[in-house]
């Protein structure tokens, strides 16, 4: 990816970051339930898995394990520092915000457990869909 590539991806996490952060307000969705955030972590996971398959599925397949690895960067890397700094510092949550808020801490890693594995399985689609006889 060329450098305004990876600014714009910043750019569209930094935003996205602050659309959440805003809509969190007052308590960054700590005055919901747990079963309420279960319930919308579980659609946000289903939205970043369409998400994922919409954009790299228009990818060429020489760069789409790229893609996806620049995509879980920007998607997990300013979000974890945004949070960190708002929670961890500004709150005074120290690291555990890790835990108090958990529903932050999954998509850290279940961004990774998205989109490469996506980037995979169209490769591997693709793979067969060659390979079966006309």
């Amino acid at each position: 990816m060329n450098p305004r590539k990876h600014i714009a991806l910043f750019l569209q996490a930094s935003a996205v970051w602050l659309v959440f952060w805003i809509a969190g307000l007052p308590d960054y969705f700590q005055q919901y339930s747990t079963l309420i955030m279960g319930v919308v972590c579980t659609f946000l996971s289903v939205a970043f898995s369409l998400y994922a398959v919409l954009v790299l599925v228009r990818c060429r397949e020489e760069i789409r394990f790229s893609r996806a690895f620049w995509l879980s960067v920007y998607y997990t890397v300013p979000f974890a520092i945004y949070d960190a700094l708002y929670c961890g510092w500004y709150l005074g949550l120290g690291a555990g915000f890790l835990k108090s808020h958990w529903y932050l801490t999954v998509f850290y890693f279940s961004i990774w457990l998205t989109f490469i594995p996506v980037a995979w399985l169209l490769k591997h689609a693709n793979a067969v869909g060659q390979a079966r006889p006309s």
